[in-house]
């Protein structure tokens, strides 16, 4: 069996749900299961109920209207009848999400958020199973919350792993199309729980491990994966192949590869990973699974932006030793800094970090009270791995480096 993963940009109109069949005509159906995320940016609009529903309940209709508007244009376009059974479906799931917050007694925002997020699948898959349908794709639509058991860790559910494989061996017919939601689970309990960042692209993986599925392959807006983001790096190329090991350092490092959740059980089965552009569905694009480490072996360069670099010393010119490195981490816990490099001498230590929850200046003043401290803000952290001399000297050219950090494969810059 095959899984088939679409994400939110293959599916955000009625072009793009019509594609999914043109790329299921090329590639074949059979034996197939789909993944597919919520249309477009749903799940933002999603979050924007959950917030209006903490806290200004006076816009909670308009948000409702929004995602339902988007959901009914499009299905109208695909089905041009508002007769077709489809319609009282969308009427049906967002009764339910409507009907649950009208219940809910939790306070608590992580169970809400799952609770009702999770509808942009349940709606996305809803209209795609009865495109595919209506197109002659008889499949089956399965709710993904009976395949996969979580704990009740809101927002970030750990799998059952030996419950997940009895529901997906009972619930999955292998010999025919089957379409389904990503990011989703449940609980014990059947309440609905997400699977973190990247939830999708690790639901392929988890039914794929449960399934013993031939290959798992993901459909996106680009070719495959690049050595570098188009965006800041000029002349990207294409990366053939990519082990396993190879993409979770790129991931480590920053890129957008594929999360390394979603690589680690397929690399306990060697399930091969393929990235594909749904625009051109018979090129090859990228194949990650056991083997040499790259191909074509050429440098991979990563880039992130807007970190902070500190640099801490001593007061009395002491050596920085393990338990000053220690108490150093707790303050970056307790400030929920994400640490991207480190490089320490006797006397000092340097750090660069990631302020995303904006609490820098409160680190900043308990770090001065104990360290001598320098900092730049809005530095880039640059990263390339298989570097040569040429690949260095490109990013060098014209920047301050800062802190240079090198290993045999990697080589990590960090420039204002």
């Amino acid at each position: 069996m095959r899984i088939f993963k679409f994400g939110g940009a293959s599916v955000q109109d009625a072009s793009g749900i019509q594609n999914v069949v043109k790329v299921l005509e090329t590639v074949g159906h059979q034996n197939t299961l789909l993944v597919v995320s919520a249309m477009g940016k749903t799940t933002n609009a999603m979050e924007l109920v959950v917030k209006n529903y903490f806290e200004d309940k006076t816009k909670l209709q308009e948000s409702f209207d929004t995602i339902y508007d988007y959901h009914y244009n499009v299905a109208l376009e695909l089905f041009e009848t508002k007769q077709h059974p489809i319609f009282s479906r969308i009427n049906d799931l967002f009764e339910q999400v409507k009907g649950f917050l009208a219940w809910n007694k939790s306070p608590k925002y992580s169970f809400v958020y799952d609770q009702v997020v999770g509808y942009g699948e349940l709606i996305s898959t809803s209209i795609i199973s009865a495109y595919l349908d209506k197109c002659g794709m008889k499949n089956t639509w399965l709710d993904v919350r009976d395949c996969i058991k979580t704990n009740d860790n809101y927002r970030e559910g750990t799998v059952n792993w030996e419950h997940t494989q009895r529901c997906i061996t009972e619930n999955v017919d292998q010999k025919q199309l089957n379409v389904t939601q990503g990011f989703l689970g449940s609980d014990d309990n059947n309440f609905t729980t997400t699977l973190g960042r990247e939830g999708s692209d690790y639901t392929a993986a988890i039914f794929a491990y449960c399934l013993n599925a031939d290959s798992v392959t993901i459909w996106k807006d680009v070719p495959g994966v690049l050595n570098a983001d188009p965006r800041y790096f000029e002349n990207a190329e294409l990366l053939n192949k990519i082990s396993y090991r190879e993409a979770i350092e790129l991931a480590f490092y920053g890129a957008s590869v594929i999360h390394p959740k979603t690589l680690q059980p397929l690399q306990r089965k060697e399930i091969p990973l393929y990235v594909k552009s749904f625009a051109n569905p018979t090129a090859d694009g990228t194949a990650v699974m056991k083997g040499e480490s790259i191909s074509p072996k050429i440098p991979c360069f990563i880039v992130k932006k807007g970190l902070v670099l500190m640099k801490l010393s001593s007061l009395d010119f002491s050596f920085i030793v393990e338990e000053n490195i220690s108490e150093i981490f707790k303050l970056f816990h307790d400030n929920r800094m994400k640490v991207d490099l480190i490089q320490n001498s006797a006397i000092s230590f340097s750090v660069c970090v990631d302020n995303k929850f904006n609490q820098l200046d409160d680190l900043l003043n308990t770090l001065k009270s104990k360290f001598k401290v320098t900092h730049y803000e809005d530095v880039s952290l640059y990263t390339i791995r298989h570097f040569d001399d040429q690949a260095i000297n490109s990013l060098q050219n014209g920047k301050e480096v800062l802190v240079e950090q090198r290993t045999q494969q990697t080589v990590q810059l960090v420039v204002k």
